[in-house]
């Protein structure tokens, strides 16, 4: 039974085939061919058979594996690796079909390509996944022919993979990387100066080219003989949490990816930037209940768990009920903390709903409220309108940027802080603002 599983047949059978039909049918009415029909079917009949035994005489005449990480980044590339060995004496031709994730909804994933006596060949390709979970690849499917290309062999390879698709690890690390380098402008993040006191002694040390003249500790110059400054480090341990909204309006698309998973990507970005800034991070998620609430620390393990947090998340899509999270916050986060609130406002009315909680919340906290510009809705307004429909969308648009637009100044009014950033730029914007209210001594 395995054996005709993996037997096909090549579509120059058929056409062969069709052609020795043609030549019998012919021969009917032209009996001095009759011979030659026959001889040409027995002909075929002896390339089938060799064919035959070119193929299915090797037990494992190919072998393949495939390589990639346990651990997939949510919105990035990842690479692929398909390692195909010929093992048959003779060259033959091999189609590959990788039987992918059913999430990725691609079945055209294939590698043609001819292998000479005993070669090995790498195939390489990227997964862009845009969902977490857990991903399961299939088998590995072969399909080999001898030159002569009658009948095709499937070997079935490379065992079944489960893979787990995480909030974007990828971008965490390019930013941590950036910030440990000083790099960060590179990408837009602002080097903000700082102003205001919010500096600890540590340490007195020898001057070398570069220190800040302003810090040179005199009483200890003139007592030691050499020029001497003092150093100090940023104060450090408070409390940053990425608190993120997963209620129905977080699941709007933007190229692919939700605005939750946005959030989320970018929640790891910035709390992974805090804990390299040695300030605790924790996680506060809810909709129309506070779903859970990871409590804000420094310790070795807190990335991980953080990661592991995020990576665990969804939505029932009901409507987010801010005086749950005012609640749950007050009892129990009660150190006054920096909250980054991602979440999204469509109208000025569905804000001031909301308004008296974070009023509340800013009492006892520091508040930025993180929400997204529509980019899409930009474009059409910026699009030239040529007849009555386009004007009307054209206005419409417009209407829909302002009220953001007021949104963010009703927020600021009332002492909110804001994020207003379209979706791709949100983890350099929200680390603009962590570094800027740092630098101003506000946490």
């Amino acid at each position: 039974m395995l054996f005709w599983r993996s037997l096909y047949i090549a579509p120059r059978f058929f056409v062969i085939g069709s052609a020795l039909v043609f030549i019998l049918i012919l021969a009917y009415l032209i009996p001095a061919i009759f011979l030659l029909a026959q001889g040409a079917l027995l002909i075929f009949i002896a390339l089938i058979i060799v064919d035959f035994a070119w193929l299915f005489l090797v037990k494992k005449g190919v072998e393949a594996e495939r390589k990639c990480a346990d651990k997939f980044s949510n919105g990035d590339d990842n690479p692929v690796e398909i390692w195909l060995q010929n093992n048959y004496a003779n060259r033959i031709n091999i189609q590959l079909i990788d039987e992918l994730p059913e999430q990725l909804q691609i079945r055209d994933q294939s590698f043609e390509s001819q292998f000479s006596i005993k070669e090995t060949k790498l195939f390489t390709y990227n997964i862009k996944p845009q969902k977490r979970g857990v991903y399961e690849f299939g088998m590995l499917n072969a399909f080999v022919s001898s030159p002569l290309q009658i009948i095709t062999r499937r070997y079935q390879l490379a065992a079944p993979k489960t893979v787990s698709v995480y909030p974007s690890f990828v971008q965490m690390r390019k930013y941590e990387l950036l910030a440990l380098s000083n790099q960060l402008q590179a990408f837009g993040v602002k080097k903000i100066r700082r102003i205001g006191n919010n500096m600890e002694f540590e340490q007195i040390k020898n001057y070398v080219i570069g220190d800040d003249y302003r810090k040179v500790n005199w009483k200890a110059t003139a007592r030691k003989g050499d020029l001497m400054v003092n150093q100090y480090q940023d104060e450090r341990s408070q409390q940053v949490y990425a608190v993120i909204d997963k209620g129905r309006l977080m699941q709007m698309p933007f190229e692919g990816l939700s605005l939750l998973d946005y959030a989320i990507n970018s929640s790891l970005v910035i709390t992974n930037i805090a804990l390299k800034k040695g300030d605790k991070a924790g996680v506060v998620t809810f909709q129309h209940k506070v779903n859970s609430i990871l409590p804000a620390s420094s310790r070795n393990m807190q990335l991980n768990l953080i990661l592991e947090h995020l990576y665990k998340q969804k939505t029932s899509y009901k409507e987010s009920d801010f005086s749950q999270l005012y609640g749950a916050i007050k009892r129990k986060i009660t150190q006054r903390s920096l909250l980054l609130l991602f979440t999204n406002f469509e109208s000025l009315s569905s804000l001031k709903r909301q308004l008296p909680y974070l009023r509340r919340l800013k009492r006892n906290h520091l508040l930025v409220c993180v929400f997204f510009e529509n980019t899409e809705i930009q474009d059409l307004a910026e699009q030239k309108a040529t007849d009555v429909e386009a004007i009307y969308t054209k206005g419409l648009a417009e209407q829909l940027i302002f009220e953001k637009r007021l949104i963010s100044k009703e927020l600021q009014k009332n002492g909110i802080h804001t994020i207003l950033a379209a979706p791709e730029q949100l983890s350099v914007n929200t680390i603009n603002k962590y570094l800027e209210l740092k630098a101003r001594g506000l946490i």
